[in-house]
């Protein structure tokens, strides 16, 4: 059987240590590995499908990631939601079988992973088919030593097989703590918290100009949750679900247009 077809992506651009450490995991793996990232930073883009052209073409430049020079890989001028979008139409070659989104630095916890790129790309991937999965890390935002991209690339590594046999396609967010491997106790399943690692609240608001404040979330307290799990030390995996209408009747429209019953 054909080893499946993987596309590694991130919302951190195509530099970032954390996608050439998920890159070599799957490519280690067995997993046929093309790697399409964004030229610069595309944090927060959420499911965006945004993109710079130039004369109308979507701006794209091959690279070498290091210590996987068989790989090819492309920088792209884009979303992480876009280029997972058009990697699905044949953008680098087959469509992949899967989408691989991070390591992204810093974890996606909570109902604010609806607006990380690292996560908008996998639930892109799903919304066309594909099983794909978010991993992020759970760095500090004053972190001074060198994050544990090894540790995060190695949980993950443990999810490709059932990834790769889900069926249908899922999505799954994954976040790791940022200790050495031999540091986590396990993986647990959460159910997502209130908010994410971090709580944005309206500071001020004044003629013409607001100010927010960001500050540590509580949510790490509410018990079962990817959150509290990430705070005790454990790797918290979540399965999420695309985009998808809601099976509910709305009789509040009856009668809103004309001969309609």
């Amino acid at each position: 059987m054909k080893n499946p077809r993987v596309l590694i992506t991130n919302d951190d651009g195509i530099a970032s240590p954390g996608l050439h450490q998920l890159a070599a995991a799957a490519h280690k793996d067995g997993l046929e590995v093309v790697i399409a990232a964004p030229m610069n930073e595309a944090s927060g883009s959420g499911t965006a499908i945004t993109a710079v052209e130039s004369s109308g073409r979507v701006v794209v430049e091959e690279r070498t990631v290091p210590g996987l020079p068989e790989v090819p890989a492309y920088a792209v001028a884009a979303s992480p939601a876009f280029i997972t979008l058009i990697a699905t139409r044949g953008a680098f070659g087959d469509p992949p079988d899967l989408v691989l989104s991070g390591i992204n630095r810093g974890a996606n916890v909570g109902r604010a992973i609806m607006h990380s790129g690292t996560v908008g790309a996998a639930l892109t991937a799903s919304a066309y088919g594909r099983s794909a999965m978010a991993v992020s890390l759970d760095v500090g935002l004053d972190a001074v030593e060198p994050p544990n991209w090894q540790t995060a690339a190695e949980v993950a590594r443990r999810l490709f097989a059932l990834l790769a046999e889900a069926e249908p396609p899922m999505t799954l967010n994954l976040n790791v703590p940022d200790v050495p491997a031999d540091r986590v106790p396990g993986l647990r399943s959460g159910a997502l918290a209130s908010f994410g690692a971090v709580q944005i609240n309206l500071a001020e608001a004044g003629k013409g100009y607001l100010r927010v404040a960001i500050a540590d979330s509580e949510a790490a307290r509410e018990p079962g949750t990817d959150a509290a799990w990430l705070a005790d030390g454990y790797a918290s995996l979540t399965p999420l679900q695309p985009t998808c209408e809601m099976h509910r009747e709305l009789p509040q429209l009856a009668g809103l247009w004309p001969g309609q019953p």
